[in-house]
């Protein structure tokens, strides 16, 4: 039996194989399809969700691996219909081109703002280096991190 607390909600699944790559339980079998497969080997970042609050490659974390904890995904980043203050910023600031590896963006800037809201450039750099975009947007990345933090500063 896998038990997941997915975006706050309670899962119990039966029909879930243990050795299933997370990404696959929470697209195909929870039909949560804001998180992108983008290599299957960690690499690339598009598939980032949080577990236990930090940032994970979810195509390489198994459904056993994930058994009892909590996950967030890009669908449980808002609050209602409150958007996150990163996907208000991605917005106001047209991030995305193609916008494939964007929720996995927005899921580790995300990471870094609960750890620390007054990230550095440097921080920044750190925190995103391991998330590949194709359209090379990264600049408008770093922009939309730093207005969230300005934004949340605005909001408090």
């Amino acid at each position: 039996m896998l038990r997941l607390l997915v975006n706050g909600n309670r899962i119990e699944r039966d029909d879930i194989d243990p050795d299933t790559p997370l990404l696959w339980v929470l697209r195909d079998s929870l039909n949560l399809v804001g998180t992108k497969y983008g290599c299957g080997i960690g690499a690339c970042g598009a598939c980032t969700v949080h577990l236990d609050g930090r940032p994970v490659r979810s195509c390489s974390i198994t459904a056993k691996q994930a058994d009892g904890r909590a996950v967030t995904t890009i669908e449980g980043l808002a609050e209602g219909s409150d958007l996150h203050p990163l996907q208000r910023a991605w917005i106001d600031l047209d991030v995305a081109q193609c916008g494939y590896c964007q929720a996995g963006q927005i899921m580790s800037a995300a990471a870094l703002l609960a750890k620390n809201p007054r990230p550095s450039d440097a921080d920044i750099a750190k925190a995103m280096a391991g998330n590949l975009c194709r359209c090379g947007t990264y600049l408008r990345i770093q922009q939309a991190i730093r207005k969230a933090t300005s934004d949340k500063r605005e909001d408090a």
